[in-house]
């Protein structure tokens, strides 16, 4: 279950030519693929091209006309070893992953399917999740491109020039027999705007047509002596087809004067900010026109060399705007102005940052700096003044004046109370090296947990702990991986090298449901009927298929006491091997995503529902915060008493809590905490609801009047 359905957006992929097609950069890439008569589709979600996939999902049956597969892959490297329908055959393939993480992962299929080449299209939509806004290492997919030699593409964020990249790219990938990267930023993916359509094409072979007429080619094979012919071809043949194609067909745009004492030369995702700061500059309009020479190269490799000496003749200066380092285009612009012999200076990392985003303010300073230096004839009186790269909000006053608000747990999350239960067993048992996993149980690291050591990628936290497995160690190792990452990787890398080398550690598997922290996307292990997909299949099946002996499934986290004693019990037993508990309960954002328009539903249909909450009995609460401490729910905060001998504020509840019980489960596994209740709340209660209210209320309010006379009483004497 995604966390986003498009079922009602995917209607418009089947516009025609001629009709105004308006949506989302992610759509606009699907209607592209379909437009482009693509024959199959293959990926794995990651921000921000999880919702490429779920459109995708969505669009089965659109797919289904056309004689379009799709399928989720099992990996990055599975989607891009799926690209090898295109290494033989004529048709057009596409590939979808998520930046570095996905190239780290697809690159060993990447550089076999660059080595041989292509016969049909073939197209990698890459989600780039650079910046401060990332949830990954600060790499560039760009140098993945540079290492196996495919041409990557940068369009400007607005749909036309998308919806051309991915024309272009299949062209390009045609002509020179290379693989193309299409490198799409979160800007790209998720802007809005509007083009013109074209009929859907219905490739002409599709999948199924080529298994009747099977084909091979021993050149495109990556065996000797195939594999050293490649290079050469390479170098020979597909660079200098893919530069005369870039070339002949514009892909790269120039904009601004024709002549001028400065330019800018920006990758193609960078144009809209360089307007925006140009246009604060006031060298720029509303619609983007300006003076200021561009140079927009919405294909950033190959560069065309003699594209960017003309754009240099004449100039003074050119500023590269390339974000993130190494600085890949400043280097090669620069070797070829050397080379030529031209006196125009090249700076880039000078006027702008040498890594991080470049935010709409980073961009002001930087162009600014650069035209207030070479060109300050250009700008207006009122922004010559100089100020320094930087200058702005101070982030040092922002700390101080903003509190920290560390990454954490969901409201209801199932997956902290595992970690509240790993708390309390160190406590008894001492501290343990634990090695975390990519996914949402990765904010344990983060207060109020701080477990966790290492992450090394998707589905290795047991893989990462294995140098651990020492026969002189008197304590265990503890690892965690999700069950996406299970799927993904963790199977073979993790439990799998735990058996085959008896690991003693401890593996924890969390089990949502989903593949979460991606977007709830149904994996495997998915409880929930898929009618494209096959789900249900136990993770504690597959862990005993590889060899397990020792493996425990707590089927409901929020159980701390179960979880505590299954890790006490994992850690301490005399039994060797690895030991596996398979710890499952259902995503809560998934799950409120599915049952609350059931409820909604159900309660404007006059239906009797129940809905718990939880709460804090302000009298009975001593201010301890143990359960904070080993929960860290956002919907469990303090609240100060207006009582004078009560300095301490006590624990309170708000109107988000979702009703999971953990901050009373947590409470209680820790040190019993009475203060915390749980109170159903009754919608189109019953004539039988009703009369037991009134009876609880009027002994209740019996039990009070006599407390309150025996007070008084008391008082009197």
């Amino acid at each position: 279950m995604a966390e986003r359905s498009f079922a009602k957006e995917v209607e418009k992929l089947r516009l025609g030519a001629g009709e105004e097609f308006a949506g989302e950069g992610i759509l606009a890439i699907t209607k592209a693929l379909l437009q482009c008569g693509v024959g199959y589709v293959g990926g794995y979600q990651g921000a921000p091209i999880s919702h490429l996939m779920d459109v995708l999902a969505d669009a089965q049956d659109i797919l289904g006309e056309l004689g379009v597969h799709f399928e989720a892959s099992a990996s990055e490297a599975t989607a891009t070893a799926m690209l090898a329908a295109s290494v033989h055959y004529p048709i057009r393939g596409a590939a979808t992953f998520k930046s570095t993480v996905g190239t780290n992962v697809a690159s060993d299929a990447l550089a076999n399917l660059a080595s041989g080449g292509v016969t049909g299209g073939a197209l990698i939509i890459v989600g780039e999740d650079y910046g401060e806004g990332s949830s990954i290492m600060q790499e560039r997919s760009h140098a993945f491109a540079m290492k196996s030699q495919v041409w990557l593409l940068d369009p400007r964020p607005n749909l036309p020039s998308i919806v051309k990249a991915v024309e272009d790219g299949f062209e390009l990938s045609e002509i020179s027999n290379t693989p193309v990267m299409l490198q799409v930023r979160i800007r790209c993916c998720h802007v809005h705007g509007h083009f013109i359509a074209k009929d859907n094409k219905r490739p002409p072979m599709t999948v199924a047509d080529a298994l009747e007429a099977p084909r091979r080619d021993t050149g495109r094979i990556v065996l000797p002596p195939a594999s050293f012919l490649h290079e050469k071809e390479k170098v020979a043949k597909r660079w200098p087809a893919a530069v005369d194609f870039i070339r002949k067909n514009r892909i790269n745009e120039f904009f601004g004067s024709d002549h001028g004492s400065v330019g800018i030369v920006m990758q193609g995702g960078m144009y809209n900010s360089v307007i925006r700061a140009l246009q604060r500059l006031g060298l720029a309009d509303t619609y983007g026109d300006t003076d200021v020479p561009l140079y927009v190269l919405n294909a950033v490799y190959p560069l065309i060399d003699d594209e960017f000496l003309a754009f240099c003749e004449g100039k003074q200066a050119v500023l590269i705007v390339e974000e993130g380092q190494p600085n890949y285009i400043e280097q090669a612009f620069a070797a070829m102005l050397h080379k030529a012999g031209r006196g125009t200076r090249l700076v880039g990392k000078e006027y702008l940052p040498m890594a991080g985003e470049y935010t709409g303010q980073v961009m002001l300073d930087g162009l600014g700096a650069f035209l207030r230096a070479e060109a300050p004839h250009l700008l207006p009186g009122e922004v010559r003044a100089p100020n320094k790269v930087g200058d702005g909000v101070d982030t040092a006053d922002l700390i101080n004046v903003v509190p920290g608000r560390p990454p954490g747990f969901c409201i209801g999350c199932p997956e902290r109370p595992i970690f509240a239960a790993t708390k309390l067993v160190e406590q008894e048992l001492g501290k343990h090296h634990i090695a975390s996993d990519i996914g949402c149980h990765l904010f344990s690291i983060m207060p109020p947990f701080e477990l966790g050591a290492t992450t090394m990628g998707y589905g290795l936290g047991p893989a990462s702990a294995s140098a651990f497995n020492s026969p002189d160690a008197k304590r265990r190792s503890i690892s965690f991986v999700g069950d996406g990452g299970f799927w993904h990787n963790g199977l073979t890398s993790s439990i799998g090298n735990a058996v085959f080398n008896k690991n003693d550690g401890v593996i924890v598997i969390v089990d949502n449901f989903y593949s979460a922290a991606t977007g709830g996307q149904d994996i495997l292990s998915s409880r929930a009927g898929n009618k494209t997909k096959s789900t249900k299949h136990p993770i504690t099946e597959a862990v005993k298929g590889m060899g397990v002996k020792w493996l425990r499934h707590v089927d409901r986290t929020y159980d701390v006491g179960k979880m505590q004693d299954t890790l006490r019990e994992a850690l301490t037993t005399e039994e060797k091997g690895p030991k596996v508990i398979v710890a499952s309960s259902e995503c809560m954002l998934n799950r409120q995503r599915r049952e609350k328009p059931l409820v909604d539903k159900a309660i404007k249909g006059g239906e009797r529902v129940i809905k718990p909450k939880f709460g804090v009995d302000e009298d009975i609460c001593t201010g301890d915060h143990a359960c904070m401490r080993l929960s860290g729910c956002p919907s469990l905060s303090v609240k100060s008493l207006e009582d004078p001998l009560r300095d301490d504020p006590v624990a309170s509840i708000d109107q988000n809590c979702v009703g999971c019980g953990n901050c009373g489960e947590v409470a209680d596994a820790a040190v019993l905490c009475p203060s915390f209740y749980r109170a159903d709340v009754v919608h189109n209660p019953s004539r039988w609801d009703r009369f037991l209210e009134s009876a609880r209320r009027a002994v209740i309010s019996l039990l009070q009047r006599r407390r309150e006379s025996r007070r008084l009483t008391f008082a009197d004497a």
